[in-house]
């Protein structure tokens, strides 16, 4: 088998190259070739230096994550890092692409390391709820300082060459890789005494001077970490390397990481990587399938949807035409994406430059006709299907015939909205996420006729627009709101049963999610939900009685909670608590206290029965997938492992039981449990396990 690492003599300067496609990932074979050519190089009284650099597209960027939670074969990332450090000649990494994780850390143990202006760097580890394992914990520190790195650790967020050149991360930035590698390899071929990073301390003297800047800095992210172990392991990591000798510092940092890879958080976070990998390949749709670039697009309706879509487009480089029937609205709209780019530049997240030049991609029009140039038009309008087929059909007269006509609908069906065109095979959903401009998610709507081309390109457009592409099937609320809809209902039904808001809240809260559903109804606005009620013809006995009082959520200071002028923080009301009293009262309900625990399984068992339903009728493509609508569009805490992971960890057999008790007690026959539930808990298997 053919070494994926080679060498080659530049006179007196070795060149050692990893070539592994796609990532260049430090796979076992990748780790034996790399010791191999160190050895043979060390032994080369010939060879003065080495240069260590990778073909392809990027430098290593990572670990190769297959091999977790298997037995490592030798020799380890560690050994060959170590290896590297005792040599007599310097290594040289010269850096293209992104080096991250074990590419990083590989970096960080080589003598010297150079990179082109347009290299990124990283340890993100901690996505996969895991800590830098191979010295990053105890390395980075020294080069950056302790809290520049944990900033980078703790979040896995990558820096530019600029910033890596500044904090010596890097020693050079060189506009031409392997020329200048060679070059710099000869300039420090006879330095000595060889610099390791492992014998330099001098960046930890501040985090020693002042060992209260690292709790300073474990407060700081404790909200955001909640429920997340690897950030504070990695916290405990650095104090080691302030605390303990090198060596002492990397039996810790290999300890802990043994511990958060054996945690079922870990577990949960590797399993939501390669499941959201797993959404992008649709059964059926060739990867070679002919795709259309997005160079022009158009969003129908400068609502706070309809902006936020549109800051999409301009954030990835696409102009944009915004359409809106009235010169208000459209100023309003306008003015509100400015104001969005003006407080992120504020914030440093872009520079006021990049604002501007954003902005100047979004151009506002009063006529429909704005859009005939567009690759893809995107309706954004208010949720009513006669309002949006009377659109289409607009549109279908005026756009160009291989445009993309696509929905933003969150509930309606799509095939009937693309009946309303002479192209329904152009037609999809594309169902955004609130604050579309943030939110990841992108339900792509496959209707009964969507082209395969269209389909793909939407894809390709969404991974260009940096979101999370998942297709899914034609129903009253696709994936997510489907199953929203369910926990909606039993919302209703806990209040008049005597639990509170704040208690409905706190039970998800508990879980992990980032907002309860009453104040995820303020936020959103309790006449979003009525409106949407009232087109289906249901009733909700408390929301409508907040809705005919006037409380419509956050933005009236009022809703299920009460708000102060400028603080979005929830208050109990007593107020609402009367409403719903009077409410359960009118419908003969006795009231009583419901422990956390029964509220928590009322709101999510429901969901994962509906989910099972979506999964039978082949709305959502696999189980995964419906996981990843709920990390990315939802707020389920990835820790957890999204629904349905996390119902084959509690139990079918123990759901499908609850349910039935649910079912029986409440006197609803939609909460019995869905048939595939059934089969899979008589089979002992879950919606995740392997088929058989």
């Amino acid at each position: 088998m053919t070494s994926p690492v080679t060498s080659r003599l530049d006179g007196d300067i070795a060149v050692v190259t990893i070539d592994n496609p796609p990532v260049n990932a430090l796979g076992h074979a990748v780790r034996a070739g790399l010791a191999a050519e160190m050895a043979a190089h060390e032994a080369n009284g010939a060879v003065a230096a080495v240069v260590l650099a990778c073909a392809g597209r990027t430098f290593v960027a990572g670990a190769d994550i297959t091999e977790f939670g298997k037995p490592m074969q030798s020799p380890g990332l560690h050994e060959v890092i170590a290896q590297i450090g005792q040599m007599s000649k310097p290594v040289v990494a010269a850096i293209h692409g992104t080096a991250l994780g074990g590419g990083l850390e590989l970096a960080l143990g080589c003598h010297y390391r150079i990179a082109i202006a347009t290299a990124q760097f990283g340890l993100p580890e901690v996505k996969l709820g895991l800590l830098p394992g191979a010295g990053g914990t105890q390395r980075l520190p020294r080069v950056l300082g302790a809290v520049p790195a944990l900033e980078i650790m703790t979040s896995g967020e990558f820096i530019g060459s600029d910033r890596a050149l500044a904090g010596g991360l890097v020693q050079r930035i060189v506009p031409d890789l392997e020329g200048a590698a060679l070059a710099f390899a000869r300039e420090i071929a006879a330095a000595r005494p060889l610099p390791l990073v492992a014998h330099d301390d001098g960046k930890l003297a501040e985090a020693r001077a002042n060992p209260g800047s690292i709790d300073e800095f474990a407060r700081s992210i404790a909200r955001k970490s909640r429920g997340f172990k690897a950030p504070a392991a990695i916290v405990d990591c650095v104090k080691a390397a302030l605390d303990k000798p090198f060596a002492q510092g990397l039996a810790y940092e290999r300890e802990r990481f043994i511990e958060l890879m054996n945690s079922p958080e870990s577990a949960a976070q590797r399993f939501a990587f390669f499941a959201e990998r797993e959404a992008g390949k649709v059964p059926g749709l060739a990867s070679d399938t002919p795709t259309r670039p997005i160079r022009q697009a158009a969003v129908i309706g400068a609502g706070t949807m309809g902006g936020g879509i549109a800051m999409n487009f301009a954030n990835a480089g696409i102009p944009v035409t915004l359409i809106e029937t009235g010169a208000e609205a459209l100023d309003r709209g306008l003015k509100t994406i400015r104001a969005n780019y003006e407080a992120t530049a504020r914030r440093g997240g872009i520079t006021p430059a990049e604002a501007e030049a954003r902005v100047g991609r979004i151009t506002g029009s009063l006529t429909l006709d704005a859009a005939a140039t567009a690759d893809i038009v995107t309706e954004a309008v208010f949720e009513d299907m006669a309002l949006k087929k009377e659109l289409f059909g607009k549109l279908d007269r005026i756009v160009r015939p291989d445009a993309i006509l696509a929905s933003n609908t969150s509930t309606l069906d799509v095939d009937e909205i693309a009946a309303a065109t002479s192209r329904p095979e152009r037609v999809l959903g594309t169902h955004y996420f609130s604050p579309a401009n943030v939110m990841r998610l992108l339900e792509i709507v496959r209707g009964k006729a969507t082209d395969p081309g269209v389909l793909a390109s939407t894809m390709a457009m969404a991974r260009k627009l940096k979101k999370v592409p998942v297709v899914v099937g034609v129903c009253y609320g696709f994936v997510g709101n489907r199953m929203l809809h369910r926990r909606s209902g039993q919302v209703e039904s806990l209040l008049l049963e005597g639990a509170s808001p704040a208690e409905l809240d706190q039970a998800l809260l508990d879980f992990g999610f980032p907002m309860g559903p009453c104040a995820m109804a303020d936020l959103a606005g309790i006449d979003v939900g009525w409106r949407i009620r009232q087109g289906l013809g249901l009733k909700d006995a408390v929301s409508d009685r907040l809705h005919a009082a006037g409380r419509l959520g956050q933005k009236t200071g009022a809703g299920f909670f009460r708000y102060e002028p400028g603080n979005r923080a929830p208050i109990p009301d007593p107020a609402v608590d009367a409403i719903i009293a009077e409410a359960a009262a009118e419908k003969g309900v006795n009231r009583r206290t419901i422990p956390q625990d029964e509220i928590l399984a009322r709101l999510l068992y429901p969901m994962i029965n509906e989910a099972a339903h979506i999964l039978e009728e082949g709305i959502a493509l696999r189980a995964s997938d419906i996981d990843i609508v709920w990390f990315y569009g939802y707020g389920w805490p990835v820790y957890r492992g999204g629904p349905m992971y996390w119902a084959d960890h509690v139990g079918l057999a123990t759901i499908g039981d609850t349910l039935r008790k649910m079912a029986d007690r409440l006197g609803d026959d939609r909460l019995k449990p869905a048939p595939l539930i059934e089969r899979l808990a008589a089979e002992g298997r879950g919606f995740l396990s392997p088929k058989s």
